[in-house]
């Protein structure tokens, strides 16, 4: 079986050196994995320190195949893979082999960065009015539940390419812990069963959808053990013949069959616009080796992802006109008030600038250097607050306190992905987020496999927020819709990795991550602590969001408010994990506390 097509663009070395940290490469032939469900799974807790790799994701069956293969001698990529085929299982509506997302690691023999791009693609067939109908936009939610809104899955493909550039172990292997935990199932919890609640309705209509998710047409109640064995048998077959048999032949037949008639039942309350997904699509479907955005914050040097991601280029650019302030001596209002104006200015220019780049003119190097993010951050002021939407500056020519043309409102972008973080006994590490766009994807089950398709097309612009102003983000054929998916690695001045996170949440990712970065970085928080604080997520809006450890501060509100910022109530943004490669070497892995019901970190070496 052919393997699906694989493009490369060349990443530059971060320098030319030998790590000498650990042990040698690990062998390439060890036994695989033996991790599935049926064993008593770890207690789930959000930190955990020790030595021998780690594992940092938002469940406990998940982390603890990522951490099996780690023990078996695995390395870091392997790990990732398990740990996101097992995520398949357990956070179906999150994540999934018909999604795709974005893969960052840090090589630790040449101390260099790379990155996968896996994000989905519009069919060939599609253009700019691949969501107009008589020339308006369609209702979102019609989009969402629909075959229009499905793109070629990239998952899969990612999953290849990082074991063949840096991985193991091969492929089949790392699938089998995923495999037995969909055949003797897992059990619910709270979030699992919210989560199915909330697309209970959409999930009705499709058969296949109802019979996986909805048993005898009532939800899971929590405690029960969960099980899908027709992933187990997917799962089984990719892991015989490889990625590409999501991507020619039966799995690529039925995944065609089911976005061009989507297998509506009887009783349907919807009308599902059929998508015009073809097997050539699937074919034709490679991953991109791309270079990773760069930039300095505080001594440190922080890669993520570049276009088509829009994280890496955000978070750069925040990070770039907060350096200009000394965030650690400023009080919590003074610290809001910079780091909300930050992501109010690179949303602006991220809705301007960033899109595909092969169908765009990204100038990514503009958008990350420090003479822009001066140019820009030289708006924001002590005792004022900039008015939403935020006209974007030129990042090809910039000038002090000066814009680019027109505002244009910030397009919607769904809230739901999942993310992962591994390191391994060798100093090598892994940041992955991956996604079926909203909660549930389509809510369209590929009958007889056992998967969700996702809805990520959903992520273009359906039509120009403003006509008078260039939208980089409208479909195409082939084209990748922008995301905000920001894995991040951040290295010190030796090319030695220091930490790694990334978080689900739509545009609420790039907040998060900044967030968090600066929460530790600049704040002095334990990993810990800054991804379980309060968060606040601007995005070129007239309001910022707020979850509820920031609304009820109602002294700290009154001071932003009193120089113009205005709040509204999220009960939740992002769901982030971590790895900190502490002074001494150890090894901290962090998750949620609370977020979708707390995070599982593991290591493989304990500290007791």
């Amino acid at each position: 079986m052919r393997r699906p097509a694989v493009r490369n663009v060349a990443v530059p070395a971060v320098l030319a050196a030998v790590l000498s940290i650990g042990a040698a490469a690990p062998p390439t032939h060890a036994p695989a994995p033996a991790a599935g469900a049926g064993a008593a799974a770890p207690a789930k807790t959000p930190v955990a320190v020790g030595h021998g790799g780690a594992v940092a994701s938002v469940d406990r069956d998940a982390s603890a195949a990522g951490i099996e293969v780690l023990r078996r001698g695995g390395n870091a990529v392997d790990a990732a893979v398990a740990t996101a085929a097992a995520l398949g299982v357990t956070e179906p509506y999150s994540a999934g082999i018909g999604g795709g997302g974005y893969f960052v690691y840090y090589d630790a023999r040449s101390r260099t960065v790379h990155t996968v791009d896996g994000r989905e693609t519009a069919p060939r067939s599609a253009d700019s009015s691949l969501f107009l109908e008589d020339g308006k936009p369609i209702p979102f939610a019609e989009a969402m539940t629909s075959g229009r809104s499905v793109g070629t899955p990239g998952t899969p493909a990612t999953w290849e390419t990082v074991l063949d550039a840096w991985g193991s172990r091969p492929l089949g292997r790392l699938l089998e812990p995923a495999e037995r935990l969909a055949d003797r199932g897992f059990t619910v919890d709270a979030t699992f069963r919210s989560q199915t609640q909330s697309n209970q309705e959409r999930f009705a209509d499709f058969p296949a959808s109802a019979e996986l998710f909805l048993p005898g047409g009532r939800l899971p109640e929590v405690g029960a053990t969960f099980r899908n064995p027709d992933l187990a048998r997917t799962y089984r077959e990719i892991g015989r013949h490889g990625a590409g048999a999501l991507y020619r032949g039966p799995i690529a037949d039925d995944i065609v069959r089911t976005v061009q008639e989507p297998p509506v039942g009887p009783g349907a309350t919807r009308v599902v616009r059929s998508g015009d997904l073809t097997g050539r699509d699937l074919r034709a479907y490679g991953t991109i080796r791309r270079a990773p955005t760069k930039v300095s914050y505080r001594g440190l040097d922080v890669y993520g992802m570049a276009p088509s991601s829009s994280g890496g280029t955000s978070v750069g650019e925040a990070l770039n006109i907060l350096e200009r302030h000394d965030l650690s001596r400023a009080d919590e209002a003074g610290y809001l008030h910079r780091f909300i104006e930050a992501s109010r200015i690179t949303f602006a220019d991220r809705g301007r600038w960033v899109g595909d780049p092969a169908f765009e003119d990204v100038p990514v190097r503009g958008l990350l250097s420090q003479r822009f993010a001066d140019a820009r951050g030289c708006l924001i002021k002590d005792d004022a607050v900039l008015t939403s939407p935020l006209a974007p500056g030129d990042p090809r020519r910039p000038t002090a306190c000066g814009t680019g043309g027109r505002a244009a409102p910030t397009t919607y972008e769904g809230e739901n992905t999942t993310h992962l973080t591994t390191a391994d006994k060798w100093g090598n590490v892994v940041a992955y987020t991956l996604t079926i766009e909203s909660t549930g994807g389509s809510g369209i089950t590929v009958p007889g496999r056992g998967f969700l398709l996702n809805n990520e097309l959903t992520d273009f612009s359906f039509a120009p927020a403003d006509p008078a102003v260039h939208d980089p983000n409208l479909p195409g054929p082939g084209k990748r819709p922008r995301s905000s998916m920001a894995p991040t690695i951040v290295l010190d001045r030796h090319d030695r990795p220091v930490l790694a996170l990334g978080s689900p949440g739509g545009a609420t990712i790039i907040t998060t991550v900044l967030q968090t970065l600066t929460g530790h970085l600049d704040r002095g928080l334990p990993l810990v602590d800054a991804i379980a604080a309060p968060r606040a997520s601007q995005r070129n809006q007239t309001t910022t969001e707020v979850e509820p450890g920031l609304w009820e501060d109602t002294a700290l509100r009154a001071r932003l408010e009193a120089i113009g910022h205005a709040f509204r109530l999220n009960p939740e943004i992002g769901a982030a994990t971590g790895i900190q490669r502490l002074p001494d070497g150890r090894l901290l892995a962090a998750a949620e506390k609370v977020r979708r019901g707390g995070g599982s970190a593991m290591v493989v070496h304990p500290e007791r």
